[in-house]
């Protein structure tokens, strides 16, 4: 397993690799960035990681922008690119589904994504 010297580099984008994100053009999203950060030589700046499920599957395509806490839904390849051209979000909002703001995640208002499962209700406890 390689283990990558990060110093220097000032973003990280996490690209889903989930099966349901795979199913809708993960493969080739991923590619696209990877692509893109190559052609504007951004190797040494922009550091990506395939990841497994990252909760939001009917969001799918779904990328992370760190140190931005920024997620968009990414429905091409061509948008895959246009993140990394434009790493910091500029004109990228109607994309995003999530960002980090003042201390916590706030979902974009304009976006129709899935509210999803709260994760900050209490489980039911399993009856005996």
């Amino acid at each position: 397993m390689t283990t990558w010297n990060l110093e220097g580099m000032n973003s990280h984008l996490l690209i889903c690799n989930g099966s349901s994100c795979m199913r809708k053009g993960g493969e080739e999203v991923t590619q696209a960035i990877r692509d893109e950060i190559s052609l504007l030589g951004l190797d040494q700046k922009i550091h990506t990681t395939r990841t497994r499920c990252n909760g939001r599957c009917k969001d799918a395509c779904v990328a992370i922008v760190y140190p931005q806490g920024t997620w968009y839904r990414v429905d091409s390849p061509d948008f895959g690119r246009e993140i990394v051209r434009n790493i910091n979000g500029e004109g990228l909002l109607p994309h995003m589904i999530y960002q980090f703001m003042d201390g916590e995640m706030t979902p974009n208002a304009a976006f129709p994504a899935q509210t999803g499962i709260s994760k900050n209700k209490p489980v039911k406890e399993m009856s005996k």
